[in-house]
């Protein structure tokens, strides 16, 4: 065997060792924006986070939310101020209900005299993960000259994607930083506020439980821990969408339910229409699992999806 063929062999082994370590070991990637970041894995498109204050009338501004969150074959799932609803805002988190010694001093559902400044965001990629931390400060134009009333810490910790499933964990962490700090949700029976998705809703999505086909109402449902949301989203319209799981730790588990099957939002509610106070000595802390996945629901194994979820470690 000359020279020339040995070479010539060991460039093929080269590449196909490459092509396989390519294959197999996919790779996360965090490109900053003078907006946010965007998250690829194996450079394609996960999600978009919205670092800086956007507005869609130039009146409220908005942050601190993740649009667009991407299917696995690259579609957009969420949307962003909609007409019907100009405050929704892709996978967010928010409350009507902001107090501080029993007086309102805004409205973090639709951004009315409150602000959330990110005062830090750090990216970090590991083997099979890649993670998003943030810092923000809740500010009113109503409190002592704008000064921070609660510190939130938020991680977001994207799983490798795996047997067509991408699982997205969320951790939200709010603690007061002055005495008597209450949120809650809508002041009606209604109730809504806290772990929201605003996602596209064809006329025949599926609303699916662990107790099985869920009907949307107008008041809240008691349906479970998790709930599939899947339809023929994007352009091969495919039926694909995603699943919310809340973990047992989170306070009120397992929280109800508001569902809505036209030009509306997701959510799983907490706390409700009568606040919960926020302290300075210990943290709430709400913790959330997103699967953008294939198919519908009964293409996954969700109960082992949620056993695995309920046995990581949080705070």
């Amino acid at each position: 065997m000359n020279l020339k063929f040995k070479t010539f062999i060991l460039f093929l082994i080269l590449i196909v060792f490459v092509g396989c370590s390519t294959k197999f070991n996919p790779t996360f990637d965090f490109e900053k924006t003078p907006q946010g970041v965007v998250l690829y894995e194996n450079k394609q498109p996960v999600f978009f986070y919205q670092k800086e204050p956007k507005t869609p009338d130039g009146v409220n501004y908005f942050n601190n939310y993740l649009h667009p969150l991407f299917s696995l074959e690259g579609d957009t799932l969420t949307e962003e101020f909609p007409s019907d609803h100009p405050y929704h805002r892709g996978i967010f988190w928010a409350w009507h209900q902001i107090y501080v010694n029993n007086e309102s001093v805004g409205d973090g559902w639709i951004m009315e005299n409150i602000s959330q400044d990110v005062v830090d965001l750090k990216t970090d990629v590991k083997k099979g993960s890649a993670q998003l931390s943030l810092r923000v400060l809740w500010k009113s134009s109503q409190f002592q000259h704008d000064q921070p009333f609660v510190r939130e810490h938020t991680t977001i910790i994207v799983h490798q994607l795996k047997s067509g499933i991408r699982a997205i964990d969320f951790e939200i962490d709010l603690r007061a930083l002055v005495p008597g700090v209450s949120i809650g949700g809508a002041n009606d029976e209604k109730g809504y506020g806290g772990f929201c998705a605003r996602i596209k809703l064809p006329e025949n999505m599926l609303f699916t439980s662990e107790k099985g086909q869920v009907v949307p109402q107008t008041l809240q449902i008691k349906a479970g821990s998790w709930m599939d949301f899947s339809a023929p989203f994007g352009k091969h319209r495919e039926l694909n969408g995603l699943t919310v799981l809340c973990h047992p730790s989170t306070p009120n588990y397992p929280e109800p339910w508001i569902l809505r099957n036209k030009s509306s939002m997701q959510n799983i509610v907490f706390p409700g229409k009568i606040r919960t106070e926020l302290t300075v000595d210990k943290s709430t802390v709400l913790h959330y699992r997103v699967i953008v996945h294939n198919g519908s629901s009964k293409d996954m194994d969700i109960q082992e999806i949620k056993a695995e979820y309920e046995k990581m470690g949080v705070k």
